[in-house]
C-alpha cells in the first residue's frame, strides 16, 4: 500500500513538472510572438509624415501699447544646488513621434524601445510597477512579463533618469542575458546601449555592472531613488556609490547632471538586484573615443 502511495505521488509530481514545463514553454513562444509582432511594426517605413519635432510658430499678433510701467517676470532659476527641467532638445512641444503613433496603436502604454546588439531588441511599456510583471506587450499574461519603465517616470520633460525593470529569465529572454556583462571581454565589446523614447532617441555608455543589496545599511545598498532626484549631492552620492560597487574599475567620467538609465533584474537572492548602470552620450564624446576609454576598463 505504502509503496502504491508513493508512486501515485511521483506520478501526480511528474505529471505537475510536466505541465508548468508546457506552461513554461508556451508563455516563452507567445512572448517571442509577441516581440517579434512588434519589431514588424517599429522597424516598417513610415507610412506617415513625421511627426513635427517642433511647435508650429505662433501666428504674430499686434503687441499692445503697454499701460503704465511695465514689469519683467524674471525666468525661474532653481537653487544651485538642484538640477533644472530640461525639454527634449530636438523635441520642445514633447511630440510623439510617428514610429511610436505606430506602436501604440498596438497598446498606449509603449513608450520607449530598448537595444542591445546581439542580445535585446524589445519594446518597453509604462503603467505601474506591477501590471507588466506578468504581462506581455499585449497585456495578456505571460511569466515572462514585459520591460518596462518605472512607474515614477515622467517623460513630459526629459529624465535624468530612466530606470527599466525586467525578469531575469533563464532562457536569456527579457533581462535574463543581462549576466553577460559580468565578463569583462562581453562588456569591452558590447559596452553601448540604445533607448529610444516616443519623444527622442538616446545612445548610452556603460559606466557600471553591479550586484547591490535592496535592505538600506546593506554592505552594497545602493539609494537609487537618489538617482531620481533633482538635489545635486545626493544625485553625486549615488553614482559614486554605483561606481564603487561595480565589479569594475572604470575611468569613465559620470556627472550629476548626466542622464542616466539603469537596467534592473532580480537574482538568485530576492535582496539582492543586478545593475547595468549607463550615461548618455554628451554631444561632443564620440564611440571611439568612449571606447578607448572602456578597453582600459579592468576587473577590481
Amino acid at each position: 500500500m505504502l509503496r502504491l502511495l508513493t508512486a501515485v505521488c511521483l506520478c501526480c509530481v511528474a505529471v505537475f513538472c510536466a505541465v508548468n514545463l508546457i506552461r513554461y514553454a508556451l508563455d516563452a513562444r507567445h512572448a517571442r510572438l509577441a516581440s517579434d509582432a512588434l519589431r514588424e511594426v517599429y522597424y516598417s517605413p513610415d507610412t506617415e509624415p513625421p511627426s513635427a519635432s517642433i511647435a508650429p510658430a505662433p501666428t504674430a499678433t499686434p503687441t499692445p501699447a503697454p499701460i503704465g510701467k511695465a514689469t519683467a517676470v524674471p525666468a525661474y532659476t532653481p537653487p544651485p544646488n538642484m538640477l533644472p527641467a530640461v525639454r527634449y532638445p530636438d523635441n520642445p512641444s514633447a511630440a510623439v513621434s510617428s514610429r511610436f503613433k505606430k506602436l501604440q496603436r498596438q497598446n498606449s502604454d509603449i513608450i520607449g524601445w530598448l537595444n542591445i546588439p546581439d542580445m535585446l531588441d524589445e519594446a518597453v511599456v509604462q503603467r505601474d510597477n506591477s501590471y507588466y510583471l506578468n504581462r506581455d506587450y499585449r497585456g495578456y499574461h505571460n511569466a515572462n512579463g514585459a520591460i518596462f519603465l518605472d512607474e515614477a517616470c515622467q517623460l513630459d520633460t526629459r529624465p535624468y533618469t530612466l530606470i527599466l525593470y525586467g525578469h531575469n529569465m533563464k532562457t536569456g529572454a527579457m533581462f535574463g542575458n543581462l549576466r553577460n556583462y559580468e565578463n569583462l571581454h562581453y562588456y569591452k565589446n558590447n559596452p553601448f546601449i540604445a533607448f529610444d523614447t516616443a519623444y527622442e532617441d538616446g545612445s548610452y555608455v556603460i559606466f557600471s555592472v553591479a550586484t547591490i543589496d535592496v535592505t538600506p545599511g546593506g554592505l552594497r545598498y545602493v539609494d537609487l531613488a537618489a538617482l531620481s532626484s533633482l538635489s545635486i549631492e545626493p544625485r553625486q552620492a549615488a553614482i559614486t556609490a554605483l561606481k564603487m560597487r561595480s565589479i569594475y574599475q572604470s575611468s569613465l567620467d559620470v556627472q550629476a547632471d548626466d542622464q542616466l538609465l539603469l537596467l534592473i533584474t532580480c537574482t538568485k537572492d530576492d535582496n539582492e538586484r543586478r545593475v547595468i548602470a549607463a550615461r548618455r552620450i554628451r554631444t561632443d564624446e564620440t564611440r571611439e573615443a568612449l571606447n578607448s576609454v572602456i578597453q582600459q576598463t579592468a576587473k577590481k
